[in-house]
């Protein structure tokens, strides 16, 4: 009875590792490789790099910004989704900011020196990040 219990269980156990990625309809899904690191953005005339950056049900897009240390940034968010979760961010120095649907944000924000910091939906389900490089 033992045997056949461990059996059973490592059956199952195996079934579900090999189990795809599937969508309700039990289609299997595509794996999306993550977006490369944003590096670009328009420079101003003071010297501050401005970043488009889209919030959405997917998060954010680019979710990994590249700077120099010490960089001055603006990055402006639209939110294009009406989700709650997404309606507002938290910045690197914790502030919480409303994101108005279809309506760019700005946000400054400087590089670390070494490192990186984050910022996040007001549920803290999506996260993006600005890196030193």
């Amino acid at each position: 009875m033992v045997r056949a219990t461990l059996l059973s269980l490592s059956l199952v156990l195996c079934a579900a590792g090999c189990k795809k990625d599937s969508d309700a309809a039990g289609n299997a899904k595509a794996k999306v490789a993550p977006a490369a690191p944003v590096t670009a953005g328009t420079t101003g005339k003071d010297g501050v790099r401005r970043i488009e950056v889209t919030a959405n049900t997917e998060g954010y897009k680019p979710d990994k910004i590249m700077g120099k240390p010490g960089e001055k940034l603006t990055l402006v968010f639209t939110r294009t989704a009406d989700s709650s979760c997404i309606s507002q961010l938290v910045t690197p120095d914790k502030q919480t900011v409303d994101l108005p649907m279809n309506k760019p944000v700005e946000v400054a924000v400087t590089v670390p020196q070494t490192g990186s910091v984050g910022f996040a939906c007001g549920m803290d389900m999506f996260h993006g990040t600005i890196v030193a490089q």
